[in-house]
């Protein structure tokens, strides 16, 4: 299958206008920032392919039996019919796809990464009317249903298994070595939701330097939401260096040099002379 390839300026320009109205709104809707994602990053993924996408998760969620009780029937509906019967999970090599990340494809393919499927499972979900929301562990996202006190754990990426304190403690070990902490349980922001999705994205592209342009959208979405770590101007200037943009690269690293003064004038000159090398380059 051919790799994903983001549309003409003109396209992108309206799908970032849109991903920032709906990270600024008072509440986002998750799957909408998802889809827009993959809009950036399809160039194939039209209007009527927007549209597709969301009835799609309407039809799952028509599927889902009628208010089957409390979490733990929730948890075992949605894994009756998203892992068993439809075959949504994940597997090694979908780590290795930029599709893995893209809601769209997902929804196609019935594979992605963790945070993917998960957020399948919660637009499924909350669309049936269920308890649901997200829950980022260290190195491996899931869905918790119900409150926190009768909170039950899945693993889309494993079919929708439902997870006891044993098994989420071993996901977390194996992530971080460490132990399992009760802030970890907490729903997770559907823009740090977003978020995490871009940061999984940039990993793929810094690990294939030819899919720079990769790098660089997915950078941009993540400045365009309302809260996103300083260091992504450092790493989009980088980038424009990178792809020949020395001019532009240069005045995003002076404008970096400048936040960063304020905490570290050491390290704002180190940027401030990786600016004048970027503009050295035009000579």
């Amino acid at each position: 299958m051919r790799s994903p390839h983001p549309p003409p300026p003109e396209r992108s320009a309206e799908l970032r206008r849109r991903f920032a109205e709906e990270a600024r709104s008072e509440r986002p809707d998750l799957s909408t920032l998802c889809l827009l994602v993959g809009a950036e990053a399809d160039g194939a993924l039209d209007e009527a392919g927007l549209d597709a996408a969301q009835m799609e998760l309407d039809r799952l969620a028509g599927r889902v039996p009628f208010r089957p009780g409390g979490p733990m029937a929730w948890a075992t509906a949605l894994h009756h019919l998203l892992g068993v019967q439809d075959g949504f999970r994940g597997s090694p090599a979908d780590y290795q796809r930029l599709e893995s990340s893209l809601l769209h494809e997902v929804l196609r393919r019935r594979r992605g990464l963790p945070i993917l499927l998960s957020v399948v499972w919660m637009e499924v979900a909350r669309r049936a009317g269920a308890p649901v929301h997200g829950v980022a562990l260290p190195g491996h996202f899931v869905v918790g249903f119900g409150p926190r006190e009768q909170q039950v754990l899945v693993d889309p990426f494993d079919g929708g298994r439902v997870l006891g304190v044993g098994d989420a403690e071993l996901l977390v070990a194996g992530a971080t070595g460490a132990a399992l902490d009760p802030s970890m349980l907490t729903a997770a922001d559907p823009l740090d939701v977003v978020l995490r999705i871009l940061n999984n994205i940039r990993a793929w592209a810094a690990a294939r330097p030819e899919r720079s342009d990769v790098s660089l959208w997915a950078v941009e979405l993540s400045l365009l939401l309302p809260s996103h770590p300083a260091r992504l101007r450092y790493e989009r200037a980088q980038l424009l260096v990178q792809r020949g943009d020395f001019v532009e690269g240069a005045v995003e690293l002076e404008a970096y040099a400048e936040v960063l003064a304020t905490v570290d004038e050491a390290a704002a000159q180190r940027v401030r002379g990786q600016a004048r090398a970027a503009r050295a380059l035009l000579n």
